[in-house]
């Protein structure tokens, strides 16, 4: 292998689902790789690079304020928690060397001494503790606060009813952090390697509120790599963290990510050699280019936990009838739009938890695929609620963020809805951030979205829909036997029987469809054989810790 301090790699930044991610973030991204033999690490000396596609500019890179994948890409590279996955899918061992607990409610894990902030710090059990109750802290208004409620007395915190104090998060000593759960959970390991678990350097952020909003010495990283350069809207660079612990596993000295607008530049890149890798969250295929990468025998699929979703504005006139929304969810052809249009090898979707989630193997069956005369019953029984008289005084409008695979997915749901149904539907796209500030606010009818699991369990494809409030729902939905059977889970120490009650909520959601399930995401890379390390999770993470150029 040839030495990687001279050599660039560049990233663009891909929106096809949120990061469980929700909005998850996102559209098909696209991601390549090349090698600048260069002695020189800047933009434009860089020829083979490493490339993430991007749709919105104003990238985040606050772990308190990240919520899609990309940007989640980038951060599980610069910050690292207690534990991460390997290339295997497998927990192993972070920033906490060792844990211990006897009734998976208390957990007591021990730091390394050996772990670093990129300014020499050392990471402590402060620092954690501190992060993690600044993400439950109401005033921060985070995300991925409700993540944290497994903690005692997180959700009374969040919620105004309780103090910090009363957090079930200690720091004992320097490496010895101490977490107390309100129940035993399982899954409790597995979610402390997402991202919004990470510490902050404690003395960083309180000296600089804005720590975090521009390159500085105060952007202090204690991942595998630091942030070396960043220009807003255009571009920016990562370098190996040589304060990292595990640095010598470390092969790359610097990446380059690059904001680009087209998949099909992307794919062109790919085919003219310019960059040697493309795969999701680091970019995405033009939806042309899968035959012929395909017959080349270079096109790799791999199922992924994430699903693509139509959202509902509960409390939109028209989709607050229940009989509209189950109208709509049938009128699909699901099997259609996998085979003609993404083309991916994609599961058609019938319930919202995807089939590779352990217990969630077999389909639910909760409703038939292209079920057009079930979707007439429940049109016709909407039209009489809303006291229309024919389907052609209805219109539905579509929004979507600008994408050539998420206008194209449109383009054929609303063919299907216009000749299936008899209805008009208008189609609305806008760019990114515009999206998603409509979104928050309600400014939509139907919305494509898309969910990656945060961490393996079903709960992270339910629990978004817990409340009207709840943080990604965006429906505006709420049920008080869905919240109490997820409630019930989180209690429930016998696995088969909590996945049986989560069985029960997903049933509700489906009777009410507050939101469309369109079909399981697959992950779709090529790369050149120079290209090591990349594997994917089933959670469809690729951390550039492991990535090897030859």
């Amino acid at each position: 292998m040839r030495n990687f301090l001279s050599k660039s790699a560049v990233l663009f930044l891909g929106v096809f689902f949120l990061n469980g991610c929700d909005e998850n973030a996102q559209k098909p991204a696209e991601t390549s790789l090349t090698v600048d033999a260069s002695a020189t690490p800047e933009f434009s000396q860089s020829r083979r690079q490493l490339l993430v596609r991007g749709v919105y500019a104003d990238l985040s890179l606050n772990p308190l304020q990240a919520s899609n994948i990309e940007q989640a890409a980038f951060l599980r590279d610069l910050f690292e928690g207690l534990v991460i996955y390997d290339t295997k899918g497998n927990i192993v061992p972070a920033v906490a060397e060792n844990w211990q607990t006897q009734d998976n409610k208390t957990w007591q894990f021990t730091l390394r001494e050996t772990a670093k902030w990129s300014n020499g710090d050392p990471v402590t059990a402060g620092d954690f503790e501190y992060a993690w109750k600044r993400v439950i802290n109401p005033e921060t208004g985070a995300d991925y606060a409700g993540l944290f409620f497994v903690i005692e007395g997180a959700q009374a915190y969040n919620e105004g009813k309780g103090r910090a104090d009363q957090v079930g998060v200690k720091a004992i000593d320097d490496t010895t952090l101490e977490v107390k759960l309100v129940n035993p959970t399982a899954y409790f390991l597995s979610l402390t390697s997402f991202y919004a678990f990470a510490p902050v350097n404690k003395k960083v952020v309180e000296a600089n509120a804005d720590w975090a909003d521009d390159l500085s010495d105060k952007y202090v990283t204690n991942g595998a790599f630091k942030l070396a350069e960043w220009n807003h809207n255009a571009d920016l660079a990562l370098e190996k963290n040589d304060q990292y612990w595990d640095k010598d596993n470390v092969k790359v000295d610097r990446v380059n990510a690059q904001i680009v607008e087209s998949d099909s530049t992307v794919t062109k890149m790919f085919q003219s050699g310019e960059i040697d890798f493309v795969s999701a969250p680091f970019g995405t295929l033009s939806l042309d280019s899968f035959e012929g990468f395909k017959k080349q025998g270079i096109l790799k699929v791999t199922p992924q936990s994430a699903i693509y979703v139509y959202k509902l504005n509960t409390k939109d006139p028209v989709m607050s009838n229940v009989n509209i929304r189950k109208a709509l969810a049938l009128a699909i052809d699901r099997q259609g739009l996998v085979t003609n249009i993404t083309k991916a090898e994609q599961k058609p979707a019938k319930g919202i938890v995807p089939a590779s989630v352990t217990g969630f193997e077999t389909d639910a069956n909760y409703f038939k695929d292209a079920d057009y005369e079930g979707a007439k019953e429940y049109l016709a029984k909407g039209l009489q609620e809303l006291g229309l008289k024919d389907p052609s005084e209805l219109t539905v409008k579509i929004s979507m963020n600008t994408s050539e695979a998420h206008a194209a997915i449109a383009q054929y749901i609303q063919e299907g809805w216009s000749k299936n149904l008899g209805i008009k539907v208008e189609l609305d796209n806008s760019e990114f951030q515009v999206y998603l500030d409509r979104l928050k606010t309600g400014d939509f009818q139907v919305a494509r979205l898309g969910w990656s699991g945060d961490f393996n369990d079903a709960l992270t494809f339910l629990d978004q829909y817990r409340s009207a409030d709840a943080g990604n729902n965006y429906t505006g939905w709420e049920n008080a036997d869905y919240a109490k059977y997820l409630e019930e889970a989180a209690k429930e120490t016998d696995a088969n029987k909590r996945l049986e009650i989560l069985k029960k909520a997903e049933k509700v959601l489906m009777d009410e469809m507050p939101v469309i399930p369109i079909y399981d995401y697959t992950q779709v890379s090529v790369k050149k054989d120079n290209i090591k390390g990349l594997a994917t999770s089933p959670l469809g993470k690729i951390d550039l810790k492991y990535l090897e150029v030859e």
